[in-house]
């Protein structure tokens, strides 16, 4: 590849930290917000830009190689969905002739575009897609419009439910005295968010990417038995099975993320580092 210049859009949890990463591995970097930032881990080595991304000219991004759009919403609705993720892509990909430098543009997408909820499995061949919520809906046509508007260009990574040391929702329900019993088979896919940094760093600097990526641990599990697992981890009563809920939900996702990607290939394997730490 060329000498690379590269904009991370967004500058939260995720974002920031793939920022620090590549300026990490001295590659020239610009993280992007609308609010000011302080400083990043590596001051000398990363740039910042404050800047409403659905507003950028090609003047500002014309020097760049490769672009990553990491960002939420303001708020989690339809029209918070439409003001971020979709007004941005949307933007974007006007400038898909003007561009000249640009060789990748890397999408933050979700698995829950993918409406399936009856076990079934799901892998990067899926088809048709046909997302159920109105945000993932949102999603899909922010995907779409850059796919429509950089055609090769356009990588997408569609990330699985977020966990982490700061992200301790099921550890937190484990820790529970009291628990509502659990459908016996209601299936769940997660990765560490860690990983997903790595992930999206490899994605941007690697010399051939997939179109699409399905950035996922390679071990969906039900709620039933991470929960009960978590549990017994943390000295607590495991829940009991709801057996009045027999029907089969949720999706299981199968990962295209090479394994030597993800340090924590499994959820065990996150969630025991993460115990861990907390001793």
């Amino acid at each position: 590849m060329a000498t690379q210049k590269l904009l991370i859009i967004g500058q939260g949890d995720i974002g920031l930290p793939v920022t620090n990463m590549l300026a990490q591995d001295n590659l020239p970097v610009t993280g992007l917000a609308r609010s000011a930032r302080e400083h990043y881990a590596l001051d000398d080595k990363a740039d910042f830009m404050q800047a409403d991304a659905s507003t950028l000219t090609a003047e500002q991004l014309k020097a760049f190689t490769g672009i990553a759009i990491i960002v939420t919403p303001d708020e989690y609705s339809t029209s918070g969905y439409n003001d971020s993720y979709l007004s941005i892509c949307q933007h974007l990909a006007t400038f898909n002739d003007t561009l000249e430098t640009l060789e990748r543009v890397v999408f933050i997408s979700s698995t829950g575009i993918y409406g399936q909820d009856n076990g079934e499995w799901i892998d990067e061949s899926t088809a048709p897609i046909m997302p159920k919520r109105e945000a993932s809906r949102v999603i899909r046509q922010a995907e779409q419009a850059l796919q429509q508007g950089f055609g090769d260009k356009a990588i997408i990574i569609r990330s699985s439910g977020i966990y982490g040391c700061e992200r301790l929702m099921r550890l937190r329900k484990a820790k529970e005295g009291q628990k509502d019993p659990i459908a016996v088979e209601s299936w769940s896919n997660r990765i560490m968010d860690r990983d997903l940094v790595n992930v999206i760093t490899k994605v941007l600097t690697i010399e051939a990417p997939k179109p699409l990526y399905i950035a996922t641990d390679y071990l969906p599990v039900t709620t039933l038995e991470l929960t009960t697992w978590l549990s017994k981890q943390v000295g607590e009563t495991p829940p009991e099975a709801d057996n009045e809920k027999t029907s089969v939900t949720g999706k299981r996702l199968h990962s295209n993320i090479p394994l030597a990607w993800l340090n924590y290939p499994d959820w065990q394997a996150g969630y025991r580092d993460i115990l861990q730490q907390q001793q």
